[in-house]
């Protein structure tokens, strides 16, 4: 059967990876993003593969764009079958002195975002007899560093409004889960014109149990196994994907 896959933010990093692979495993896909330049590119791959894609220039944080976005969507494809809500942003600065306004753009993009993309979603998938939200958390929800006040606050309010949602959409079919990446090296899954290769030192690896730095597609992957078929039983869940790195006590020499 057809399904489609709507991602926010999908054009570069871990949102890319995810609209790929969903493309590659024969979703149609929607994507929201601010970057046009991104965006044409990633048309450009999904469609060099034989996939079906569309790209819309949003800014997520807009309630209106947000419900353009999925007004077009349907009208173009029809359905809304998984909703991947992978838009962030974050806005560092100390603590004491960090502006409202700026505490203010993290939450309605990470977190209001999500719960307005999250219903208009639902709705379509309530008609359908159900579907799949996956929120794009972070470990950051669960441990901090310095002066990451709002990036953290708004992730761990994604994580409280998965189980949230899971418990309230799970009557009309709807599975709702998170998954919160650790250390994700995203520069060579940028546009062309950003893109950089990484170089990762021994310290670096060692932090993780795994041996490495995390990439894009280890969260694809989670992302494509949580919305099929075998993860049928599993909703309200958050997937830590960090490479063991948060479980691993580091001390500082």
């Amino acid at each position: 059967m057809r399904k489609v896959a709507v991602i926010t933010a999908g054009a570069q990093g871990i949102g890319k990876a995810i609209a790929l692979e969903f493309a590659r495993a024969g979703y149609e896909i929607s994507v929201a993003d601010t970057d046009k330049e991104a965006g044409a590119e990633l048309m450009q791959d999904i469609r060099s593969m034989g996939g079906k894609a569309m790209f819309l220039p949003v800014n997520i944080g807009k309630a209106e764009e947000a419900e353009r976005w999925f007004k077009l969507t349907l009208s173009e494809l029809g359905r809304v079958d998984v909703l991947v809500n992978n838009a962030g942003i974050g806005r560092g600065g100390s603590m004491l002195e960090l502006p409202l306004e700026k505490f203010d753009e993290v939450i309605n993009v990470n977190l209001r975002a999500a719960f307005v993309c999250s219903q208009l979603a639902a709705r379509e998938m309530k008609k359908q007899g159900g579907g799949v939200i996956l929120n794009i958390a972070s470990t950051r929800a669960l441990m901090s560093e310095a002066d990451t006040e709002a990036y953290s606050a708004s992730k761990g309010g994604l994580l409280a409004l998965t189980h949230a949602m899971a418990v309230s959409l799970g009557q009309y079919g709807i599975r709702v889960n998170a998954v919160s990446p650790g250390w994700i090296e995203t520069r060579d899954w940028q546009k062309a014109s950003k893109r950089q290769t990484p170089v990762h030192s021994e310290r670096d690896r060692l932090q993780h149990p795994a041996g490495r730095v995390g990439t894009p597609l280890d969260i694809a992957a989670a992302c494509l196994y949580l919305a099929g078929g075998q993860a049928g039983f599993i909703t309200g869940q958050n997937l830590v994907i960090d490479g063991g790195m948060s479980v691993k006590m580091i001390y500082e020499e």
